[in-house]
């Protein structure tokens, strides 16, 4: 039999119920609820937020910051007309698309873009619907027998 996430169900009694806290002395959480005494963890809004180091320079300010991350940069799932001949899925003949490319690993993110470059040989007359083609890639395709479609 083969475990499946939606067969897991919670143990039995694995979540009590809450303890009471600040509800007098006799409670066993009573008085400073838990906090102990005097002190930043003992007071509202203390700082025990990700990264505090009691106070220390915290070690994401102590590192030194360098370059920058362009948010606007177009990322590509990438593929070369050479991953396309070497693999056994595409027959001559075939029509290579994104989900045909998703459905046999040689791309991962079914939400970016796909673009096909020219790295490697192809003998295959395939045709190849993607968004965007180099043109070395275009080249290869065509030279081959097969069509580059821009999707």
């Amino acid at each position: 039999m083969v475990l499946k996430i939606e067969d897991i169900k919670k143990p039995a009694k694995q979540i009590g119920k809450a303890k009471r806290k600040g509800r007098g002395v006799g409670s066993g959480k009573g008085k400073t609820a838990g906090r102990g005494h005097k002190g930043a963890g003992q007071r509202t809004g203390s700082k025990n937020y990700l990264g505090f180091e009691g106070g220390q320079m915290p070690l994401m300010r102590r590192i030194p910051k360098r370059g920058f991350n362009n948010k606007w940069k177009k990322q590509w799932n990438v593929v070369n007309v050479g991953t396309l001949q070497n693999s056994d899925e595409v027959k001559e003949g075939a029509v290579v698309d994104k989900d045909f490319l998703l459905k046999n690993r040689m791309i991962r993110k079914k939400d970016l873009p796909c673009k096909v470059l020219g790295k490697g040989k192809l003998e295959k007359a395939v045709t190849v619907k993607a968004d965007s083609f180099s043109e070395t890639a275009r080249k290869a395709i065509e030279g081959a027998g097969g069509k580059a479609e821009t999707a």
